[in-house]
C-alpha cells in the first residue's frame, strides 16, 4: 500500500531527521515518513536557535544532558566535516564580572572536568583581553571545543542522507497532523492532506509535543510552555568588538544561559536572547498572540507557580524585551564599549519549556511510551549539539520498546 509505512516520524526538527537517520542507517529496509507541518524542515526550535556547538560544561555530570552533549557534539563536528556543514570550532569565553560569580564559574569549571570537555582552561583579565580585546572581566573560562554551525543546514543534510538510503521512504513538509487511530497491529496518522498507516509511531514535536501526546492518549500532567528570546545583532561597524563567542557566568536558579554574544556563520554577531513569556507557542513578534496557546498556558497552574517564583527575574526580563537602552546595559557588562548605534534589533526564537504542575521546568530528556508509539516530550537545550546521540538513544528504545532486530 503506497500509504503504509512501517515507521513515521512526527516533527521535521533536527530532533526528528536525526532520528529519522539513525533508523534509516540502521534499518536499510524499513520504510519511513516523515510529517512536518511547516513548508520547510528545522522551522521552529532548531532554525532560530543561537547555532551554537554546545560543550556539555554547564550540565549536571552523569546526567542524560550532559552525556549526549558530549559524545552528540563530537559525532556533530564528525558529521559536519564529512558533509561539508557550514560550521567552526571556534571555542567561547565564560567571563565573570563580578566576585559573585565566582562561585558559580568555579562550579562549571568542575562540572566541565567531570564531563570530560576537552581543550578547557581557567583565563586571567588580561588573557580575556587577547582572546576578545574589548571584553572585560574578572575571571573566566576558555571551552575551546564550542564552536557554530548551520543547524538548518545540518538538518536538511540528514534528511537527505536518509532518503538515499531507502528509495521507498519519504518526508513531507506542509503536512500536519490532526488525529490518531489505532487499529489493532496498526496505527493510523491522519492529517490535514491525507492518511496514513503504520507499525510504529515516534513523535518529536518539539512546541507542540504536549498535545501530540495528549492526540495519541498519553495521560500527561506537564504541558509546554513557550519562553521567546529576542536577539540584536551588532552593526557592520560594530561586529570586531566579537571575535567568536562571549557567555556571562549564567545564573544556576534560571533554565537559561543569560544575554550572550554569538557570531554566526555566515558572519553576523548575534547578542541574546533574553527569556520572556509568549502569548503565542509559535510566535516571533513581540506582539504575536493566540488565544488557544495563552488560555492553555494561563490556566496551567504550573505557569503561574513558575511565575511567581521568578518574579523579579520576569519583570526584568520584559522590560529589557521593550527597553534597547536596558537591553544595552545588560551587554556592557561584557562590552563596556558598546553603544546604541552598536546594536540593532534582531530575530526571535522560541524555547519550549516542559513544566510540571508545581512550576518546575522538566530540564532533561522526557520520553512517554504507549504500545505503538514513543513521544520526546521534552528535547531542551543542547538538543541541537546532541542531535546524533538523542536519535541514537531513541533508535535503542525503538529496539527494546518495539522488539526490532537486524
Amino acid at each position: 500500500m503506497k500509504n503504509s509505512f512501517d515507521v513515521i516520524i512526527v516533527g521535521g526538527g533536527i530532533v526528528g531527521a536525526a532520528t529519522l537517520y539513525k533508523i534509516q542507517l540502521a534499518y536499510p529496509n524499513k520504510k519511513i515518513l516523515l510529517l512536518e507541518k511547516e513548508s520547510e524542515l528545522a522551522n521552529h526550535q532548531t532554525g532560530n536557535n543561537s547555532g551554537v556547538i554546545h560543550s556539555g560544561i554547564y550540565y549536571k555530570p552523569g546526567s542524560k544532558k550532559a552525556i549526549n552533549c558530549v559524545n552528540g557534539r563530537r559525532e556533530l563536528v564528525a558529521f559536519a566535516k564529512e558533509h561539508n556543514i557550514q560550521h567552526d570550532v571556534c571555542g567561547k569565553l565564560i567571563v565573570a564580572v563580578d566576585e559573585s560569580e565566582l562561585p558559580f564559574l568555579n562550579k562549571i569549571e568542575q562540572h566541565g572536568v567531570e564531563n570530560g570537555i576537552e581543550d578547557m582552561r581557567r583565563v586571567t583579565p588580561e588573557e580575556i583581553r587577547q582572546i576578545e580585546p574589548h571584553c572585560t572581566g574578572i575571571d573566566g573560562l576558555f571551552v575551546g571545543c564550542t564552536g557554530i554551525i548551520d543547524f538548518r543546514g545540518t538538518t536538511n543534510k540528514l534528511a537527505e542522507l536518509s532518503l538515499k538510503a531507502n528509495e521507498y521512504s519519504e518526508v513531507h513538509t506542509s503536512e500536519e497532523v490532526v488525529k490518531f487511530e489505532h487499529q489493532e497491529n496498526i496505527t493510523i496518522v491522519i492529517t490535514n492532506k491525507s492518511k496514513y498507516e503504520c507499525s510504529h509511531l515516534i513523535v518529536c514535536g518539539g512546541l507542540q509535543a504536549d498535545r501530540l501526546a495528549r492526540k495519541d492518549g498519553v495521560d500527561l500532567k506537564e504541558q509546554v510552555v513557550g519562553f521567546r528570546g529576542d536577539y540584536y545583532e551588532l552593526t557592520e561597524q560594530a561586529k570586531h568588538k566579537v571575535k567568536n563567542l562571549i557567555y556571562p557566568v549564567p545564573n544556576p536558579d534560571f533554565p537559561f544561559l543569560g544575554v550572550h554574544f554569538t557570531r554566526m556563520v555566515d558572519g553576523s554577531v548575534e547578542c541574546g536572547p533574553n527569556a520572556v513569556f509568549t502569548f503565542k507557542r509559535e510566535g516571533y513578534g513581540k506582539t504575536d498572540f493566540s488565544l488557544r496557546d495563552t488560555w492553555d498556558a494561563l490556566t496551567y497552574k504550573g505557569t503561574w507557580k513558575l511565575f511567581f517564583s521568578n518574579m523579579k527575574f520576569g519583570i526584568d526580563e520584559y522590560r529589557r524585551a521593550f527597553s534597547k537602552k536596558l537591553f544595552l546595559k545588560t551587554l556592557q557588562r561584557l562590552l563596556p564599549s558598546l553603544t546604541m548605534e552598536d546594536i540593532e534589533p534582531g530575530r526571535a526564537g522560541v524555547r519550549a519549556l516542559l513544566l510540571r504542575e508545581d512550576g518546575d521546568t522538566r530540564d532533561d530528556f522526557r520520553i512517554e511510551y504507549t504500545k505503538r508509539s514513543i513521544h520526546v516530550l521534552n528535547a531542551p537545550s543542547p538538543a541541537a549539539t546532541a542531535c546524533l546521540a538523542i536519535g541514537g538513544d531513541i533508535l535503542q528504545m525503538a529496539e527494546e520498546h518495539f522488539g526490532w532486530k537486524n
